[in-house]
């Protein structure tokens, strides 16, 4: 997958008492946005009970840039940051762009897999690694590893 995005009109129920976008509809857009990407590929809700293994977030950070407004309408995308070799481990980005181009948020966030029944960080199974592997990569992508406790 060489890039993932979606064009997003602002709803008036996202709007907060400064008449832009509210702080939190920010996460909201974006958490739709990678389930939406996970489920095109495959991984659907379904799936995730089936193999008993969910996506959590340990970081989630936004840094704004421009004023969203009802009026405006924005263009969402995702690309893969960094990774572990076996994509237990990962980081996302997201642009939020308005219509002429301007960047008006970037959604950084950190995560991993966690098996549902044990309650603990998992190695996600082939299917996933295999959804993961084509998600877009950023410009400054990088496969990370991490340090093995004594």
């Amino acid at each position: 997958m060489t890039k993932y995005s979606q064009t997003i009109q602002i709803r008036w129920a996202d709007i907060d008492a400064n008449r832009h976008l509210r702080h939190s509809v920010y996460y909201d857009y974006g958490a739709a946005m990678r389930m939406n990407v996970l489920s095109s590929g495959g991984l659907t809700t379904k799936k995730l009970e089936e193999f008993m293994l969910g996506p959590i977030l340990f970081r989630e950070e936004a840094i704004f840039r421009r004023e969203v407004l009802l009026e405006d309408q924005i263009t969402l995308d995702v690309a893969l940051v960094k990774t572990t070799e076996d994509f237990g481990r990962w980081s996302l980005r997201h642009h939020f762009k308005k219509a002429d181009g301007t960047l008006a948020a970037i959604l950084n966030i950190d995560g991993a897999w966690m098996d549902l029944s044990k309650r603990k960080l998992a190695a996600p199974n082939e299917f996933i690694r295999n959804i993961f592997n084509d998600f877009p990569k950023s410009e400054d992508f990088q496969l990370i590893t991490l340090e093995k406790k004594a």
